[in-house]
């Protein structure tokens, strides 16, 4: 008599929504699947403007499904594309766009002790936090598999910083960038 053992590749899923936060995270999740010998899976996860349920309870939000998830497999590869500089990652594996909260959209997919589940965490303010769920905490708290957090890199900080004085027509003063960046811009 012979046991029958499947045979499951190890993947590592990453969410990916096209920030920069996410960004960062499909790069490392790259050089993880690498390192592992694995299948990369990106995912992105839509849902309806104002959630499912008010997209169950206006039936004409049907019709939009379609375009909804055209515009969630476009950002995938946007993201793909801003990465790896095409479509494709080099890796074993696939892409996938999900539909449902990206949290639990995450968890369910990254279901098997061989999974390795990476996520950005971008930066949040307190309002932000205050008013939207944050899904790096919704899957580092119930994800069953491993789960890489992967921190916002500190250029993105930078450029939000000038990004934020640009908006409210402040001068950007290059002795802040250099305070912020700790380096010496070239030529000075």
């Amino acid at each position: 008599m012979s046991e029958y053992q499947e045979s499951v590749a190890a993947r590592v899923l990453v969410g990916v929504s096209g920030s920069p936060g996410s960004l960062a995270a499909l790069g490392r999740a790259a050089v993880e699947a690498r390192l592992r010998g694995a299948e990369l899976w990106p995912v992105t996860a839509w849902e309806p403007p104002e959630g499912d349920l008010a997209a169950r309870r206006f039936p004409a939000s049907a019709a939009l499904v379609p375009e909804w998830e055209r515009l969630a497999r476009e950002r995938l590869l946007d993201a793909l594309r801003a990465v790896f500089g095409d479509a494709s990652t080099g890796l074993p594996g696939g892409a996938l766009v999900t539909r449902g909260a990206p949290g639990p959209a995450l968890v369910r997919l990254a279901g098997r002790d061989t999974d390795l589940l990476v996520i950005g965490t971008g930066g949040r303010g307190r309002l932000r936090r205050a008013l939207w769920p944050s899904v790096s905490r919704h899957c580092l708290a119930r994800a069953t598999c491993p789960v890489l957090a992967v921190p916002p890199s500190p250029l993105h900080a930078a450029l939000t910083h000038a990004h934020r004085r640009n908006a409210l027509r402040l001068r950007l003063d290059s002795g802040d960038v250099e305070r912020e960046l700790g380096v010496v811009p070239p030529g000075v």
